[in-house]
């Protein structure tokens, strides 16, 4: 059973997760849009650097990092 919907940086490492939201300023979605960050695209993430920021996911086959103060506005459902 999927989990409740959740910022992208709070799942667990090594969680897959299903996006579900992008609250991200309009003058900054299209950045994480061109990378491949869509409703419905499944992210996994992989790691945090070591003060917490950035954030590193994998999607679509190849890894990417965002900051965490992004990755809090990616709303997922963990699966």
């Amino acid at each position: 059973m999927p989990g409740p919907v959740q910022p992208l940086s709070s799942l667990p490492l090594g969680a897959a997760a299903t996006i579900t939201e992008i609250k991200v300023p309009p003058e900054h979605r299209g950045r994480l849009l061109e990378m491949g960050l869509l409703t419905g695209t499944t992210v996994q993430l992989v790691r945090f650097a070591p003060m917490g920021d950035p954030v590193e996911i994998k999607v679509r086959g190849y890894n990417l990092t965002l900051r965490r103060n992004e990755a809090e506005l990616i709303m997922v459902q963990p699966k």
